[in-house]
């Protein structure tokens, strides 16, 4: 079976080895997967570069966003059978096959390829934990949402439509300013032309966002705390600029606003039930028609170092996602 193994670590074209492995085993309560997608993440790369807060021991096969196939079933697992559309948030997923806990899986909702199920792993998984769970947004409320060509913007855009907000986007260029306005941004801002805190202000008629959705930080969360309105929502997601923000108490007090971390993968751990009621309410948007996952390029297994190179280069949209059966 083919696999990548992250040697070292570094940048994803340095460390990164396509090597031949055993064939995984189903054990008691496992089943192996036959991988048609995976969504390629950030934390990936972080974890490639070594600067993920959650490190594995070397050498080990990145890939947490996994849909596939199930090629074979353990003892004891029952529900599920061979042949059967799943998808997971797992580990070793840049491999022809992985194995997992029957416990981790979720049906592949009907409409959705197995790259498009890939997001909803992660990106909508963190966005409805963010929108719904943590910020509480409500119909009618600004939503402000940052990277929004991005795998996690794109998904938040949508979600915050469904949900009925109003939603305001910034992205960088003329193309990925038009991706967030086809995604349903009701406004688009090219950070790039713009200052968004001005046009975020001028829009809202000084009102502001009730909930900013970070994925940036740095200088982004920085000019997110001008914007944010009387009693909004902050929302931490991530740190993709590279410098982690400072959040000034007195200015939080002063404007009455919340300053709220999310971290999805940390919550799962503390309640497993979000996941199946993450899926269930996704899987329900897809049937509605709300959601529609953005897959912005699909890779070869053995163009996989490649995918990563481009998430950390920023020119994506969408997500991406290796294809290690094609």
């Amino acid at each position: 079976m083919r696999a990548w193994q992250v040697v070292d670590v570094g940048e994803p074209t340095e460390v990164m080895r396509l090597v031949e492995l055993a064939e995984p085993v189903a054990g008691p309560g496992e089943v192996v997967v036959a991988v048609e997608a995976v969504g390629v993440s950030f934390p990936d790369l972080l974890q490639v570069r070594g600067h993920y807060q959650i490190q594995p021991e070397l050498p080990f096969v990145p890939g947490r966003e996994i849909a596939g196939t199930i090629a074979a079933v353990g003892g004891g697992v029952h529900g599920w059978r061979a042949g059967d559309r799943v998808l997971l948030s797992g580990r070793g997923g840049l491999a022809e096959r992985c194995v997992t806990p029957a416990a981790a899986l979720f049906a592949t909702p009907r409409g959705l390829d197995a790259g498009q199920a890939s997001a909803l792993v992660s990106n909508y998984g963190t966005a409805w934990f963010a929108l719904h769970c943590r910020a509480a947004l409500q119909p009618g409320e600004i939503l402000l949402v940052h990277a929004g060509a991005g795998g996690v913007g794109s998904a938040a855009i949508q979600l915050g439509r469904a949900c009925g907000a109003m939603v305001i986007a910034t992205a960088g260029g003329p193309h990925k300013v038009e991706v967030a306005r086809t995604l349903g941004a009701d406004v688009a801002i090219d950070y790039d032309e713009d200052d968004f805190v001005d046009v975020v202000m001028a829009v809202t008629d000084g009102h502001g966002a009730d909930v900013v959705f970070d994925p940036v930080g740095g200088d982004v969360f920085d000019r997110s705390r001008r914007v944010v309105a009387w009693g909004g929502r902050l929302l931490v997601i991530g740190f993709t600029s590279g410098r982690i923000a400072d959040a000034p108490t007195n200015h939080a007090l002063l404007r009455n606003y919340s300053v709220v971390g999310v971290y999805w993968g940390g919550a799962l751990g503390h309640r497993p039930e979000l996941a199946s009621e993450a899926m269930v309410e996704l899987a329900s948007a897809v049937e509605r028609g709300e959601i529609d996952p953005l897959v912005g390029g699909r890779f070869a297994l053995a163009d996989a170092p490649h995918a990563l190179a481009m998430l950390g280069s920023r020119r994506s949209v969408g997500k991406l996602v290796v294809e290690p059966l094609r």
